[in-house]
């Protein structure tokens, strides 16, 4: 079986382990050889670049994912691939969305069956790549998988690092609220979602929330994280007083909390990590293995 995951960064570098354990071949694109992937197994592809590559592993892969996110004018491997993919035929696509589609809800729950109506061009920009690659499975016939990430945090992208060196912030925005995933339970889901698949399980289009069972305050991850450290909480800054870039302002665009039933009833896949607790905990344990090995 081979895998082809194009924008083979974060999320991808928690599954594709998993697929060579079980015998797979993975092959991933990437913008530079120098960002690299840590594994020789992997076949690194460059990409904008090498397009023939792409086009040989589009032909033969038996699962192909893409996390590469639109651009201004649209979902980028689409506009160069769109093609090739019609006259592939593996045996399932998954991509990587956001659950920034479904824009702002005050604190309140969605799930799947919400109608996305995001709020920040970049939302806008995930649903119309989201409905793009949802055309193309159905012209095609080959099943999709639309993954809708919540806030990704895992080893290197936790708050520790950011509280030992003095540069973590509690922002806080009254009613704020997110949900968020682990890497890892990325990656088994995902995994969960290939396995069925190649079982001949999986038909059509369909889309699951990946998100964890507590959605949570933002200024809770830092508060818990320092508090694991038997660091000092960072003085709360209120929202509307910090100064922030307009990027990472935009994070405070949307407030809700996500559901993922789907993702447990009609995927069968179990959260690792449930809560901020178990998912902290765990990126502190990884973090101080790799310390001791350096």
């Amino acid at each position: 079986m081979h895998l082809l995951i194009l924008g083979h960064g974060y999320s991808a570098s928690f599954l594709s382990p998993r697929l060579l354990a079980k015998g797979w071949t993975v092959a991933g694109t990437t913008r530079s050889e120098a960002a690299g992937f840590g594994d020789d197994r992997i076949e690194q592809i460059i990409w904008p670049g090498d397009s023939d590559a792409v086009r040989h592993h589009i032909s033969r892969a038996d699962a192909i994912l893409t996390s590469v996110a639109p651009d201004a004018t649209g979902d980028p491997v689409l506009r160069e691939f769109a093609q090739d993919l019609s006259q592939a035929a593996p045996k399932w696509v998954g991509y990587l969305s956001s659950t920034n589609v479904y824009g702002d809800h005050g604190g309140a729950w969605v799930d799947e069956t919400t109608e996305p109506s995001p709020s920040t061009a970049r939302a806008r920009a995930r649903v119309e790549a989201e409905a793009a690659w949802a055309d193309l499975s159905r012209r095609a016939g080959w099943p999709l998988n639309i993954f809708r990430l919540a806030g990704i945090y895992g080893p290197g992208r936790g708050p520790f690092a950011k509280l030992r060196s003095g540069t973590a912030r509690c922002i806080v925005k009254p009613g704020q609220i997110f949900s968020r995933i682990h890497a890892e339970d990325i990656a088994g889901a995902v995994e969960t979602a290939i396995t069925r698949a190649i079982a001949g399980q999986a038909v059509g289009v369909e889309i699951f929330n990946l998100c964890d069972d507590q959605p949570a305050p933002p200024q809770e991850t830092i508060r818990r994280a320092a508090e694991m450290l038997g660091l000092p909480t960072p003085p709360a800054e209120p929202f509307d007083q910090a100064e922030m870039s307009a990027m990472a302002r935009s994070f405070y665009a949307d407030s809700k909390r996500v559901r993922n039933d789907r993702m447990k009833t009609q995927l069968g896949y179990h959260l690792r990590y449930p809560d901020l607790d178990s998912g902290l905990t765990a990126i502190l344990e990884a973090e101080k293995g790799t310390e001791a090995t350096e």
